[in-house]
């Protein structure tokens, strides 16, 4: 580091799993966000002596959402002209190069659209299990941003998803790239989502905020998706069509979900003026 400025050329690849398959930080950090928010939603079932019989298979739900919603999401809201044209490639990780397809692992996860498949994925799972769709909702609240948190940290990891320049006396070079100093993006979201999440236990511990089944999710929404859209401003866009957008494709995606958790905000703060 000099003057403030990191300079970053971690290769993404820990290791060659075959000599075609790596792992990638990416991936693992993303597989140990989920494991780890799971376990901490785990923990808050035994603590309230609940049972956990079916956790198990929320986890399936949540990881099957998640990854479907996020590769639609990018595929549908970011290059809908070429996926249309190349189908195959929506579920499989594969690419037609030079007339020959293969394997490149998934090109691009849309946070937004893993968001909409979890929350049908809930939905499914509720519908199975006769479970309280807000009550889940709140639970699955307070592990979803370490979760979110650990999948920015692959991007830093992958040196993509980054920031605009700054002015050349801090940030971070990403030298795969670039040798452009540049907002740590992937950080502030990083560090966003951690501060949410202690905001969100805060509000767990508080019994009466507990019992306000929505009010924990309603706050969840809002300031997640509040600190996506303010954090986008710092941020590279990922697309070239949105160069010429007075806001990105990320955060015109955003308010949608920012309106809803203040609806379930002023929703249950009037059914529960106690709070």
């Amino acid at each position: 580091m000099k003057n403030g400025v990191l300079n970053w050329n971690v290769d993404p690849v820990i290791f060659m799993v075959t000599d075609s398959f790596p792992l990638k930080y990416y991936g693992a950090l993303f597989a140990f966000g989920l494991l780890l928010g799971y376990y901490f939603v785990r923990s808050i079932y035994k603590k309230e002596h609940l049972s956990v019989d079916n956790l198990d298979s929320l986890l399936v739900y949540v990881i099957v959402g998640t990854i479907l919603g996020a590769r639609l999401g990018h595929c549908f809201f970011y290059e809908p002209a070429y996926f249309l044209q190349h189908p195959i490639e929506i579920l499989l990780p594969i690419q037609k190069i030079a007339g020959v397809y293969k394997f490149v692992g998934f090109q691009g996860l849309a946070s937004h659209g893993g968001t909409i498949g979890v929350l049908i994925a809930i939905i499914l799972y509720c519908r199975k299990y006769k479970v309280n769709f807000l009550w889940l909702l709140d639970k699955m609240a307070l592990g979803v941003p370490i979760t979110a948190a650990f999948i920015r940290l692959g991007n830093f990891m992958n040196s993509e998803i980054y920031g605009k320049p700054t002015n050349g006396n801090w940030g971070v070079v990403f030298q795969r790239d670039d040798l452009i100093p540049r907002h740590p993006t992937q950080l502030y979201e990083a560090f966003s989502y951690l501060l949410i999440f202690g905001i969100l236990f805060w509000m767990y511990k508080s019994e009466k905020l507990k019992q306000a089944n929505g009010l924990i999710f309603g706050c969840f929404l809002t300031l997640l998706f509040l600190a996506r859209f303010l954090i986008e401003f710092f941020k590279e866009n990922q697309e070239s069509f949105e160069n010429n957008m007075l806001i990105n494709m990320g955060q015109i995606l955003s308010i949608p979900f920012i309106l809803i958790g203040l609806t379930l905000i002023i929703w249950k703060s009037k059914a529960h003026p106690a709070i």
